[in-house]
């Protein structure tokens, strides 16, 4: 069959139907978290949900957030073209559990914070919040628009489906529910679109596993190819995926997202206490292992299927990305409705990411640009608010047109996550680790941070790894059966360059005139999250010392205090059962305060049973 009658008019009604469904469902959501708070009138209460949610919801649109259309698309191709190993992912996001919840949640939390950015002012002074914040929205449009245009392009191709009325649909959808609901409606569409990305994960897997004869012949295909390719410790930085470049330098770039990047951060301290917070880290930890675990095995499965018959290199499909919906249709095109919930799915990952991006864009400019300098009432705030999200969402979707005209975008885009915010990390590191730190040495530090990592992603883009360094593994059209001409028909509808664009290296002639360029440009793109950290952090610290931050007094409630760490309790829980046991009674030991802050609502008086009465 040729890859031109696979491919077009393939795409039926019931796909349409459970599409629309998707973005009808989560429309309604916004309606009705906007009907629900109409009597709500503060900022707060919008950007925040009222500082009420739970943890249940909060875990799952945390997961959400960042599982984008890109990991819906890219991370089975990635699987298909390098193998396995980004299954190590799992190790790094259960360090970035640990790290958020013990050292960046616990202040962030004390200090009831809209904005993270606010902390920098609080901690620093104004100029640092200023910087913090315009990085923040740069680097947030920039990712936004791609997260819009990339499925989009690859879905287009692939089913045929209309690629600007999907990305004006999605980001029209994506806007209106933001600016009516809030956060409220945002994290309870995640939810909604979380469960629609496994479904469509889901139903790939389970068809792939029936074709294939079960989850075993996919297993031993995948390690006959080369696919299982775990035991990968390499330390060489240069390589592209290794353990260590995973673990380490994964670690680095989702800490940057958890533990100070505005979209999330917004979502646990909107929690009701700090148990919920930090239980909704946890559990969302177990969305992000389901989702990789979906993933890496959809990858596993794509290879089993085309393991003789490679349909990129056989020109039926232009760009990796467009390997998994070319499956889709391929497998499921006689069910109808199963490609539409995976497209579903795709856009739901677009829609998730987006919506939080667009609400936390709106309250960093509502706390960091608006409030210090104009004097509003509450109600304007909230109409500002819902406005700025209007704003944001149409500027996204000019963001996705951009990205349509630049063609290499698709890897500088995950790369500028780690170029923004490694020195983002460091500067709030700085500021909750070290308490002699001051503002002379926390905006040298995040200058510098931001200058080193520039310059080695811009490196990385203009002299590409070369394939000894990226190691694509091996893939063959000996076992297809159609005559490459004909298939190549709707391939000219791809950007010429596109290919180029999400692999990094067969495509790209190497230009090896000197030691620098085959070495510190080929740094895996990893490492640019640790690098931007490690430089902020170090020029940070000598700055500081030698422009006298020694002589620093610092408020407690602005760095990690021992009482926030769990370590802490646990070891005091520890002592105070062996001290119990072992020595008299003392009824006035236990009296001393324990969890940093009390809530100023109860206070050390008797307990006066006539007049106590308990709020339900």
């Amino acid at each position: 069959m040729s890859g031109d009658s696979l491919v077009s008019g393939s795409f039926a009604v019931a796909d349409y139907v459970v599409f629309a469904v998707m973005l009808v469902m989560s429309a309604a959501v916004g309606v009705y978290y906007a009907w629900a708070d109409r009597g709500q009138r503060s900022s707060g209460d919008f950007l925040m949900g009222g500082r009420r949610l739970t943890a249940l919801p909060v875990s799952l649109s945390l997961t959400a957030s960042f599982m984008s259309a890109i990991t819906v698309l890219s991370n089975p191709a990635e699987v298909y073209r390098y193998g396995a190993n980004i299954g190590f992912y799992g190790l790094s996001y259960a360090m970035t559990m640990v790290v958020t919840s013990e050292v960046y949640l616990p202040v962030f939390y004390r200090l009831a914070i809209t904005s993270t950015y606010e902390y920098l002012e609080l901690r620093f002074n104004r100029a640092t919040r200023l910087l913090g914040t315009v990085l923040f929205i740069v680097q947030t449009i920039l990712y936004t628009g791609i997260v819009i245009y990339a499925p989009a392009l690859a879905l287009n191709q692939v089913t045929g489906m209309d690629l600007w009325g999907a990305v004006i649909s999605t980001g029209v959808v994506c806007t209106f529910y933001c600016t009516l609901g809030g956060l409220k409606a945002v994290v309870w569409t995640d939810v909604f679109q979380l469960g629609v990305m496994l479904a469509g994960f889901l139903s790939v897997i389970i068809r792939a596993v029936v074709l294939q004869g079960g989850v075993l012949p996919i297993v031993s295909d995948s390690q006959q190819g080369g696919r299982l390719n775990f035991w990968d410790f390499d330390t060489n930085p240069l390589r592209r995926h290794t353990f260590w470049t995973i673990t380490v330098g994964g670690t680095f770039v989702w800490v940057s997202i958890y533990g100070i990047n505005q979209a999330q951060v917004q979502r646990y301290i909107s929690c009701k206490t700090i148990t919920h917070a930090k239980l909704s880290l946890y559990i969302n930890l177990l969305g992000l292992w389901s989702i990789l675990l979906c993933s890496v095995f959809a990858g596993m499965c794509l290879f089993s299927v085309y393991k003789s018959c490679d349909p990129w290199t056989a020109g039926l499909v232009s760009a990796p990305d467009q390997l998994m919906p070319y499956l889709v249709m391929d497998i499921l095109g006689d069910y109808p409705g199963l490609p539409g919930l995976f497209v579903a799915a795709a856009y739901s990952g677009s829609l998730s990411t987006v919506s939080s991006s667009i609400n936390a864009l709106a309250a960093v400019t509502v706390e960091d640009l608006i409030k210090p300098y104009a004097n509003m009432s509450e109600k304007h705030l909230s109409w500002t608010s819902k406005g700025l999200s209007l704003i944001y969402g149409v500027l996204c979707i000019g963001m996705a047109g951009l990205a349509s005209v630049m063609a290499g975008i698709l890897q500088a885009a995950i790369s500028i996550f780690g170029v923004i915010g490694g020195p983002l990390l460091g500067l709030f590191t700085l500021g909750i680790l070290c308490p002699f730190a001051n503002s002379n040495g926390a905006l040298t530090g995040l200058v510098s941070g931001l200058v080193v990592s520039l310059w080695v992603g811009i490196g990385a883009q203009v002299y590409p790894p070369p394939p000894a360094l990226t190691r694509p593994l091996s893939l063959t059209t000996e076992g297809c059966n159609f005559t490459t001409t004909d298939s190549l028909n709707f391939t000219f509808t791809a950007l010429p360059t596109e290919a180029s664009s999400i692999t990094t290296a067969p495509l790209h002639s190497i230009d090896s005139s000197s030691l620098l360029e085959d070495n510190w440009y080929s740094l895996s793109y990893l490492y640019f999250s640790p690098i931007g950290t490690i430089t902020a952090i170090s020029v940070g610290l000598l700055v500081s010392l030698l422009t006298g931050g020694w002589k620093l007094q610092m408020e407690s409630r602005l760095t990690l205090i021992k009482e926030d760490t769990t370590l802490y309790h646990l070891i005091k829980c520890f002592r105070d059962r062996v001290m119990g046991r072992t020595g008299e009674l003392d009824l006035t030991r236990d009296r001393e305060k324990k969890f940093g802050n009390t809530n100023p609502a109860f206070c050390d008086v008797e307990l006066d049973l006539t007049r106590s009465s308990i709020p339900t």
